[in-house]
């Protein structure tokens, strides 16, 4: 069951209405929030404005064609927008113009990746734990973090930072794949991944937002690191359909991106998450997210999205 803070209403600006974002803003507009954000193309832009949302289009070298439009009135700001080969297109374009609001904001937000940890070998990390991204992406999720924080510093930005592993979720688990036939259970003895399931970042967002705590880092993960291949196990149990076979890790069997996700192995802790924000898990583990997934699409229960 999902609970909701007591927080009064505000306006969220959205940079990225991309799928963990767009399931944040269902959220919030059931609660009586107005919306605000940024996606790619004119289209989407159009199909959100029908939905409520005030749609802008936005990409690295497209700014915001009127930012002073598009951030009137807004109280809370959220970035989703990942970092490219050239850094954050967010603070290039507009972290002059999101810094000349502080006064005027309660809360902002920047959705990053535990990935900045690095691999610990399987080891523990938490939100102390020294930042040694292995590749590029983590390098320069590493280098967004930074920049938004400066704005902290600097302009007295209430900047807060989430990391996130693995998401899932309707449309985008393994009971998605296992159904689609393109689910594969790969065996690299000892590796492990963390996840979380998307009701429980917009969840802990919402927390955030309620209890704000600016400067401050949070993992945004579940209470069960797992092999990959174990999720998809459970998944294919569920369905009740054999499981895919058991592959050897072979990166030259694998695309190099999918090949990268098991260059790290760690595990990362949520104490704070749950300490500080007093957040408690919808879905403490891969095992309640999938079954709750399974459940609503069935009809046997409403879907946690419902808000």
């Amino acid at each position: 069951m999902i609970t909701t803070p007591t927080m009064p209403v505000g306006r969220l600006f959205i940079f990225g209405l991309g799928y963990t974002a767009l399931h944040l803003a269902d959220r919030l507009r059931h609660m009586g929030w107005s919306l605000a954000g940024t996606v790619r193309g004119e289209d989407k832009a159009d199909a959100l404005r029908a939905q409520g949302i005030d749609a802008f289009t936005f990409d690295r070298g497209r700014p915001l064609a009127d930012v002073v439009s598009a951030l009137d009135g807004v109280t809370h700001i959220l970035s989703s927008v990942p970092p490219d080969a050239d850094g954050d297109a967010v603070l290039h374009h507009h972290g002059a113009d999101i810094a000349a609001r502080a006064s005027g904001l309660r809360w902002v937000g920047y959705l990053s990746t535990t990935g900045v940890y690095g691999d610990t070998g399987g080891g523990w990390v938490d939100e102390d734990s020294a930042l040694n991204a292995t590749g590029p992406r983590g390098q320069r999720r590493v280098a967004a973090e930074a920049g938004w924080l400066a704005l902290h510093r600097q302009a007295g930005l209430p900047v807060h930072l989430f990391r996130l592993p693995g998401i899932y979720g309707p449309g985008r688990s393994a009971i998605d794949t296992v159904r689609a036939g393109t689910a594969r259970r790969i065996d690299k003895p000892d590796q492990v991944f963390c996840r979380i399931h998307v009701d429980d970042i917009a969840g802990a967002i919402i927390a955030s937002m309620a209890a704000p705590q600016p400067a401050t880092a949070y993992n945004i993960v579940d209470d069960e690191p797992a092999p990959a291949a174990q999720v998809v196990e459970y998944a294919a149990a569920l369905l009740g359909v054999e499981p895919p076979p058991l592959e050897p890790f072979d990166p030259a069997t694998m695309s190099a991106m999918a090949a990268s996700f098991y260059a790290d192995n760690r595990r990362v802790r949520n104490d704070r998450l749950k300490s500080c924000l007093q957040y408690r898990l919808i879905h403490p583990t891969y095992r309640e997210g999938l079954a709750a997934q399974l459940a609503a699409e069935t009809n046997s229960v409403r879907p946690v999205t419902a808000g």
